[in-house]
C-alpha cells in the first residue's frame, strides 16, 4: 500500500466518523478494495448511552406505592445490576465472546475460580482479531454475565471479580 492510499484511508475512516455523529449512528462497518489481495476494512463505533423509559403507573397503583413504607421501596432501588457492581469487569469492544482458547479446550475462568492481576479472563473477537481480556484485579470470580460464543456490546458487564 503506498503512503497516498494510507492518507486517503486516514481521511476515509475520518469522513465515516464524521458521518456516525452526523447521522447520530452508534457503528459503521465498510469494506473498500483495492485490488485483489489488497482491501481496507474499516469498523468505526462509539458507545451510547441508553436511556430507558419507564410509563407512569395507574392512578390506583401509585397510590399504592405511595402508602407503602420507605424500607419496601429500597430494594426495589438495588435491583441487583451487574453493571453498577463495584467488581464488574467490562467489555472494552464490540464483539463475540469465547470462555476458552479453542474449542473443547479447558475455560479460562469459571464461578468461585480465583485469577490473579493480569490473568485472561476471556477472549472477544472484533474484526477477526482475537482480544485477550486481562483480569484488571486479583480475586474470586462470583458470577460470569456472558455466554461463550455470544455477542457483546461496549461497557457491557463481562464477569464479576470481588
Amino acid at each position: 500500500m503506498t503512503k497516498n492510499n494510507r492518507d486517503q484511508d486516514v481521511e476515509f475512516i475520518k469522513a465515516l466518523a464524521e458521518l456516525l455523529n452526523e447521522n447520530d449512528l452508534t457503528e459503521i462497518s465498510v469494506k473498500r478494495e483495492y485490488g485483489e489481495d489488497d482491501c481496507l476494512n474499516v469498523r468505526v463505533s462509539k458507545a451510547k448511552e441508553i436511556v430507558q423509559h419507564v410509563a407512569a403507573a395507574p392512578v390506583a397503583a401509585a397510590a399504592a406505592v405511595a402508602a407503602a413504607p420507605a424500607a419496601a421501596a429500597a430494594p426495589a432501588a438495588s435491583n441487583d445490576d451487574p453493571a453498577s457492581h463495584p467488581g464488574a469487569v467490562t467489555s472494552p469492544m464490540v464483539g463475540t465472546v469465547y470462555m476458552q482458547a479453542e474449542p473443547g479446550a479447558a475455560p479460562f475462568i469459571s464461578v468461585g475460580a480465583t485469577v490473579a492481576e493480569g490473568d485472561t479472563l476471556l477472549i472477544i473477537e472484533a474484526m477477526k482479531t482475537m482480544n485477550q481480556i486481562p483480569s484488571p484485579r486479583s480475586g474470586t470470580i462470583k458470577r460470569i454475565l456472558v455466554e461463550d460464543g455470544g455477542a457483546v456490546e461496549f461497557g457491557a458487564p463481562l464477569v464479576i471479580i470481588e
